[in-house]
């Protein structure tokens, strides 16, 4: 008997494992509860304040460095001055994680910022927080302080412990990436290759998918074209399946390109706000809120089309 042509020309087919996922990534990803606040990712884009708990901060910013100062009250002022500008979370950072920054001894690092964390929390009970940090005494006093969220500027370096911290109370993370040195062969393929192996850790020691955020690390173990590279290509990072943070507020490529120091940054910031959330970003970490406010509105209403009239 011949057989069918249906029959001859089958090839087998593969099957998913029975605890397998399909593998193809969300998009846009499931939205994420930080604070009492729900995060949908798409919607619109979300604005983070940067609250710099430190006398080195690169952007001048830093809350300490003004003698006299009363850091906890400056920042208290600053964060209300944020949430009223329209910032969506604040975050919070007591250790400079400038070029050529002094290391910092974690009680120095948590006496800056536990107490502001503290004090914010007080003051804005709804507004979501985060904790700056690589070290997990810090990140657990912010958070019993009352910190939401991890953000870790080594992400994917060897130490996990910030995942694991974040894993263990089930919080949101912030993987951003970094290198020691501006060391690449193929920038954009490593630097998604390492978030996807940092992503894949954290998953394996207990973090839940929808909780990640990758951050591209703009300015961190990357030359100035490396910088410009990464924005210009941003939208391949959405190959990853998470929502993006992007921080270029201030930083020293725009100052590069444009030959200004860092309080007159602020033309350069908005224009990789604006292109950053073209390209897919969802959170953008900035120093000047207002500003970048408005910039993600209007951008927001030409790319994704949520203004209403």
């Amino acid at each position: 008997m011949t057989q069918s042509r249906t029959t001859l020309d089958a090839t087998p087919s593969v099957a998913l494992p029975i605890d397998a996922d399909d593998g193809v990534p969300r998009a846009p990803p499931a939205p994420l509860l930080i604070g009492g606040r729900s995060f949908a990712w798409g919607s619109r884009t979300y604005v983070m304040g940067i609250v710099n708990v430190t006398p080195d901060s690169f952007s001048g910013d830093g809350l300490l460095a003004h003698a006299g100062a009363d850091p906890l009250a400056a920042a208290l002022e600053q964060g209300r001055v944020m949430a009223a500008a329209g910032a969506d979370i604040l975050d919070v950072g007591g250790a400079s994680s400038r070029p050529g920054h002094a290391a910092v001894p974690v009680d120095e690092e948590a006496r800056r910022a536990v107490p502001v964390v503290r004090a914010l929390r007080a003051a804005l009970p709804d507004m979501p927080l985060s904790i700056d940090t690589t070290n997990r005494a810090v990140a657990e006093a912010a958070l019993d302080a009352g910190a939401d969220m991890l953000n870790d500027i080594w992400g994917v370096g060897a130490d996990d412990s910030i995942a694991r911290l974040a894993a263990e109370r089930r919080l949101p993370l912030v993987v951003m990436h970094n290198r020691a040195e501006a060391r690449y062969r193929n920038l954009l393929a490593e630097v998604i290759a390492d978030l996807d192996r940092a992503l894949e850790r954290a998953l394996a020691i207990g973090a839940d998918i929808d909780s990640l955020i990758v951050d591209p690390g703009i300015g961190f173990g990357k030359t100035a074209e490396h910088n410009l590279l990464l924005l210009r290509e941003l939208d391949a990072l959405a190959v990853l399946g998470r929502p993006i943070l992007l921080g270029t507020s201030r930083k020293s490529t725009i100052g590069k390109v444009l030959d200004l120091p860092a309080d007159q940054r602020l033309e350069g910031t908005l224009a990789t706000t604006a292109l950053g959330i073209a390209a897919g970003a969802d959170i953008i970490r900035v120093h000047d809120v207002a500003a970048n406010v408005r910039a993600a509105r209007m951008t927001d209403a030409i790319v994704r089309g949520g203004w209403d009239g």
